[in-house]
């Protein structure tokens, strides 16, 4: 596959990813984007800087922007918070084009901020593992509507 649209990404996110300059799939967002829009399972394993985050961010907020607003519905897992944040960041400019909210959660920062933007509302937390329990514990964050899950 060639393009985007060859891989059935919608026009809005074509045309917020070429604005970004990415106009040619990866390789692993070709192998995986279709399936994952689909709804199917999947594994992927690429390099670092092969363009993972769009790979599982299409089909993310493509799938999460048919549903109920301001609720989370889509769960990154990262290991370290600045893999958190840099996806985080990823996701967001892609979200937006969906009118979606990512919202990162992990340790080392204030809890301020965090719970702010939980509490606003989003519709894809970015966590880690730590963080993610901590919230739950206190009540901060409810994942009974999560819908898709990715463990980067």
């Amino acid at each position: 596959m060639s393009s985007f649209t060859d891989l059935g990404v919608p026009a809005d996110l074509v045309a917020a990813l070429a604005a970004r300059g990415i106009v040619k799939p990866f390789p692993i967002q070709a192998l995986t984007v279709p399936d994952a829009c689909a709804g199917r399972d999947l594994c992927g394993r690429a390099p670092t800087g092969s363009g993972k985050t769009i790979a599982f961010g299409i089909p993310l907020i493509t799938r999460l922007s048919r549903g109920s607003a301001r609720r989370p519905r889509g769960l990154v897992l990262a290991p370290t918070r600045e893999l958190a944040a840099q996806v985080s960041a990823e996701l967001a400019w892609l979200g937006a084009t969906r009118n979606l909210r990512v919202a990162a959660v992990y340790g080392g920062a204030s809890f301020g901020p965090q719970l702010q933007a939980l509490r606003r509302g989003t519709e894809v937390v970015v966590a880690c593992p730590g963080r993610l329990t901590d919230l739950l514990g206190r009540g901060d964050v409810d994942l009974r509507e999560i819908e898709m899950v990715v463990v980067d």
